[in-house]
């Protein structure tokens, strides 16, 4: 739902007034974006989930020979590599680069980074011209 016209100029506005204040959180909020982790890394992470889940039961099933002393070792080794599986699937490490590189042979990958390059592009343009008119 687009922004009505005293919506836009409130938004403005509020930019307008953070620039001022602080141009070096702007520039980094600015600058931020979010990048998808690359199709391995989510894989290994669903992986190591999986045998997480399978290591988790195990050592629920086989709790009197795989406990010492009681304790279900197994199963909180297995919870444990649940979580870093469920964390290496989500997160995003490295340079833009190295994430796009990780994805497949980067024919699509190319194709899709120019399409938003020139929306980036566009829309860019759009914000400066904003700040210039005012």
């Amino acid at each position: 739902m687009p922004l009505s016209e005293h919506e836009q100029r409130l938004l403005d506005q509020i930019e307008r007034a953070l620039y001022a204040e602080d141009p070096k959180f702007a520039s980094t909020v600015r600058g931020g974006r979010l990048r998808r982790p690359s199709r391995r890394r989510r894989i290994q992470g669903v992986v190591l989930f999986f045998v997480g889940v399978v290591a988790l039961v195990m050592g629920l099933v086989f709790i009197q020979a795989l406990s010492p002393g009681g304790f279900p070792v197994v199963s909180v080794i297995g919870f444990l590599m649940m979580f870093a599986g469920a964390v290496l699937a989500i997160t995003a490490t490295g340079k833009k680069g190295e994430a796009a590189a990780g994805e497949g042979d980067g024919k699509g990958a190319a194709a899709g980074d120019k399409d938003k390059s020139r929306f980036t592009t566009k829309m860019e343009e759009r914000f400066r011209k904003r700040f210039e008119q005012e």
